[in-house]
């Protein structure tokens, strides 16, 4: 079986990040959704929320499953049996984050390639830092998350 890891913190999911995990279930025969838990991050919404956002999000796949992870993610990749990372791209910017982070993946495991997605260009811009910013002051989000996303954006954010 040809298994695929999307890692990140999804706080929260944007429609890049679906894009890339419809993309990437057409690719690959199982999905690993690992939501990062990380404790030196400060995230809006808590591990237990990312997970059941996603889950819902997801819910159509039947080959991407939703998991939470607080270690290293080559060690979820071995315990699963899965080489394959993949890293949504936007830019150059994104690429020189994401091609260093590949380089300490690999060093920590020789056996796990990093595969680069760039987003789609609608998605191009889509940051979840700047989505929940925009939510923070009241801006429509609308067309950047899903729906879910945004009501528990507007619950959280307290925006209109």
């Amino acid at each position: 079986m040809n298994r695929a890891l999307f890692p990140g913190s999804f706080d929260p999911a944007t429609n890049g990040h679906l894009n890339l995990i419809r993309r990437a279930a057409g690719i690959w025969d199982e999905i690993d959704v690992v939501i990062a838990v990380n404790p030196l991050k400060a995230y809006t919404f808590s591990a237990e929320e990312r997970f059941s956002m996603m889950k819902s999000l997801v819910r159509d796949y039947d080959n991407v499953k939703v998991h939470v992870w607080d270690r290293l993610i080559v060690d979820y990749a071995e315990k699963v049996g899965a080489r394959i990372i993949i890293r949504g791209v936007r830019a150059l910017a994104d690429f020189t984050y994401e091609f260093e982070l590949s380089m300490i993946n690999k060093g920590l495991n020789p056996n796990i390639e990093t595969i680069f997605m760039p987003t789609d260009p609608q998605f191009f811009v889509l940051r979840s830092s700047a989505i929940k910013e925009i939510a923070l002051f009241g801006g429509d989000v609308s067309s950047m998350v899903p729906p879910l996303v945004v009501e528990a954006l507007t619950k959280k954010m307290g925006g209109a």
